[in-house]
């Protein structure tokens, strides 16, 4: 699969672009499910909010699932798909790395809202321009269940300041007024799309209010010359755990 000249065109002044049907329908279904079955298996009704989505009436539901990647052999061998990684390549001119994964579910009705932020503001990783998020569709998104809203051009500037979001001990989000909402734009994606954005394109998506899931699996890939002033590249899934990254590498050759 070969990126258009419009998609590289997109990315490049905009910092997010979408590709359709990455993924055949029935492989994301399987995925789906197994994310959700995997979830399910950790929701603990006294975890905290990181963990779960909790509707008004008390229901409680899975909010995200960390680290798919060393939980699940099918997880492994999804992520590293080989026409994935090509079109990361593609948009960032270097062989891509997987250092972290996380399932987003966002339930029906009551999935929860993440504010506006940038990637590189939990990441702290240099070069910026070499990390990249791919966020696989597991179910069609739209405005309706909570799809991705990106600031058009907000790579282009600095890391912005984040600091805790009132009410949050883990959403970190920058100061209103430096977001433009003009330049708002929506990344509305069908089931086995991706969206593809750059570690500093300001991004938020909000509560689900439909009657469907938005499951979206989102991939953080990093190239090898990238450094990270905190934890993010020291921990990455081909430091801390080689043998079964190559593993997995090797098992879709």
């Amino acid at each position: 699969m070969k990126l258009s000249p419009e998609n590289h065109e997109e990315f490049r002044t905009h910092g997010w672009t979408v590709i359709e049907k990455v993924f055949p329908v029935h492989e994301v279904d399987s995925v789906g499910q197994l994310a959700l079955k995997l979830c399910e298996a950790e929701l603990k009704p006294d975890e905290s909010n990181y963990a779960v989505d909790r509707s008004e009436d008390g229901r409680i539901a899975p909010r995200k699932l960390d680290q798919g990647f060393l939980k699940n052999a099918k997880l492994r061998r999804f992520v590293m798909a080989h026409q994935l990684r090509s079109l990361i390549e593609q948009l960032i001119g270097n062989s891509p790395m997987l250092f972290f994964d996380q399932i987003h579910m966002k339930p029906p009705q009551f999935g929860s809202a993440k504010p506006y932020h940038q990637d590189n503001a939990y990441f702290l990783c240099h070069p910026d321009d070499q990390v990249i998020t791919a966020w696989i569709a597991l179910d069609d998104v739209d405005e309706a269940n909570g799809c991705l809203r990106y600031i058009d051009g907000s790579h282009l500037g600095p890391i912005l300041n984040h600091q805790l979001a009132q009410g949050s001990t883990h959403h970190l989000q920058p100061m209103a007024e430096q977001i433009d909402l003009n330049r708002e734009r929506l990344a509305l994606v069908k089931k086995g799309g991706v969206v593809f954005h750059h570690s500093k394109a300001l991004h938020t998506s909000h509560r689900n209010n439909s009657e469907r899931w938005r499951r979206g699996y989102a991939t953080h890939w990093a190239t090898a010359n990238v450094t990270s002033k905190n934890h993010w590249i020291t921990n990455a899934y081909y430091n801390r755990h080689p043998d079964l990254y190559q593993a997995a590498i090797d098992t879709i050759q």
